[in-house]
């Protein structure tokens, strides 16, 4: 049987390491490239442990010692670059197809900072910080980037809320107020069930954001501002990278703007992550 490469065997066995020992296993992993070409003493410092505990660590994964720890990772680092080596010359052919994909991402990123575009975010900006309340909407294809939005908003503020008609939509834009803010996903195929939440908040005078493909696209023409990324007009494809691009624009100026807001909040945030134990750290 082919051994196992060395970051999956340091994963089978990683629960039953010592304290000492986990801290070398990520080290390694972390640092492979570099790390196994010295000895266990200089790997043992760079892991701020004794070098005892490093071939302790080739013991735990079954090798004989140190040495033949480091023997099976060079191994599997050689075979590794081989095979890329001849991937490359096999798939060369190839690479203008993704290429042509990248430059498309790069030029759309590009007219991300047309000036009429960054008048359009800062307006963004403003009347996000200003909402008391921000109902985030996008269906299907569009859901995603609505979710990531709604998220990252709500780590810097409150009153943030992702919904579908299906998930109460009518219900909590009821508790909006002449201060709300609905924004709006929409990328082609365009969901008649997203352009119905865009036509209720205009009939009802709530401030309308989407975050759409084009400027006339069926939410853009409803909307007091429209953030587009002209996303893959040439291929007819939905990606993601751009629209997320775009909000981190959104993102980035909202904490320009509102700091101090952004710093209580975000400090109330982290007390109760500590207390309920969230994050594995």
């Amino acid at each position: 049987m082919e051994p196992l490469p060395f970051k999956q065997l340091v994963k089978t066995r990683f629960n039953n390491l010592s304290a000492g020992q986990k801290k070398v296993a990520n080290y390694l992993i972390e640092n492979i490239e570099t790390a196994v070409f010295k000895t266990a003493f200089q790997i043992g410092q760079q892991a701020s442990v004794s070098e005892t505990t490093v071939i302790r660590l080739s013991y735990a994964l079954g090798f004989q010692g140190f040495s033949q720890m480091q023997e099976h990772i060079q191994q599997q680092m050689l075979a590794q670059n081989q095979t890329a080596a001849a991937a490359d010359t096999s798939q060369s052919a190839d690479k203008h197809v993704f290429t042509k994909v990248i430059e498309n991402q790069v030029d759309i990123l590009r007219n991300l900072l047309d000036s009429a575009n960054i008048e359009e975010i800062w307006k963004a900006v403003e009347v996000l910080i200003k909402a008391d309340q921000i109902l985030i909407a996008g269906q299907r294809i569009s859901h995603a980037a609505a979710y990531w939005f709604s998220y990252m908003l709500s780590t810097i503020r409150g009153q943030v809320n992702l919904c579908s008609t299906s998930d109460g939509f009518f219900e909590k834009f009821c508790n909006l107020t002449e201060d709300s803010v609905v924004v709006v996903f929409s990328f082609p195929r365009y969901s008649n069930e997203t352009i119905k939440m865009a036509e209720c908040a205009v009939e009802h005078g709530i401030t309308l954001i989407s975050i759409t493909d084009r400027l006339l696209s069926p939410v853009g023409r409803l909307s007091n501002i429209v953030l587009t990324t002209e996303e893959n007009a040439e291929t007819g494809t939905n990606s993601i990278a751009s629209v997320i691009s775009l909000l981190d624009l959104v993102m980035e100026g909202i904490q320009q703007k509102d700091k101090t807001r952004i710093l209580a909040y975000q400090q109330k945030l982290e007390q109760l992550y500590t207390t309920f134990d969230v994050f594995n750290e």
